[in-house]
């Protein structure tokens, strides 16, 4: 993790009073975490985040009916995200779902974590998303890879090319495959017979053509595209 000269700057979006002053003050009895600012609802958060400045920002999967309802919380990681892209989206949920969880990697959120997490094992998480890395369960993630490899009903008619793939040089869709398969840039270069610092450059330059920002967006966006190719594809 890189260094932090300065406090990480956490903004909480959560539609229980109680639990977000439960949140704010197990973080600021850190010294080195400051609460910028919080939210009840989606709509407050999309107007008072710009402002804060946060590094982190820390939102619930769920919001009530006056909050925004299902999965608000991942709409507003997608928004959030298109106007800071620096910023890093700690996702928080009551429920185990899978759905949501698809969602929050492909809104591009660092982090996911459900609320009976250890209070210590969250003031790490914002921590580790704030210096760049990604807090996303290896087990919930291979999951839903797992239910995107699932066989589905043959369609009636073959899908027409994927737009996205089609920027993809041959050499990128294979690499992209491998990807698909949960294998690492080192995995990837041994079986490509490549230096893994080509592999990772090449990876680089999928992720950016595929318009998305972390591999595990790139993994679950790889077996969508080259799902709807079919058997024959190149």
């Amino acid at each position: 993790m890189r260094e932090r000269p300065e406090p990480v700057r956490v903004f909480i979006l959560d539609d229980h009073e109680v639990v977000r002053r439960g949140v704010r003050d197990l973080l600021e009895a850190e010294p080195d975490i400051v609460v910028a600012g919080e939210a009840a609802s989606a709509r407050e958060a999309l107007a008072r985040v710009p402002a804060a400045r946060p590094d982190v920002a820390l939102l619930d999967v769920r919001l009530g009916e006056s909050g925004g309802g299902d999965h608000a919380g991942v709409e507003v990681c997608r928004e959030l995200r298109a106007r800071m892209p620096e910023l890093a989206c700690l996702m928080l949920t009551s429920f185990d779902d899978d759905e949501a969880l698809f969602d929050a990697i492909m809104a591009g959120a660092a982090g996911y974590a459900l609320k009976r997490i250890d209070g210590s094992d969250l003031v790490a998480a914002v921590r580790a998303v704030a210096g760049g890395q990604s807090t996303l369960d290896p087990r919930a993630t291979a999951r839903v890879l797992a239910r995107l490899r699932a066989p589905r009903p043959a369609e009636p008619e073959a899908p027409s090319p994927s737009p996205e793939l089609e920027r993809l040089s041959p050499r990128e869709l294979q690499i992209l495959e491998l990807i698909g398969e949960g294998l690492t840039n080192r995995q990837i270069a041994e079986r490509l017979f490549l230096a893994e610092k080509t592999i990772k450059n090449r990876v680089s330059s999928i992720l950016a053509k595929l318009g998305v920002g972390r591999r595990v967006q790139a993994a679950i966006l790889a077996q969508r595209l080259l799902e709807q190719q079919g058997p024959g594809r190149a």
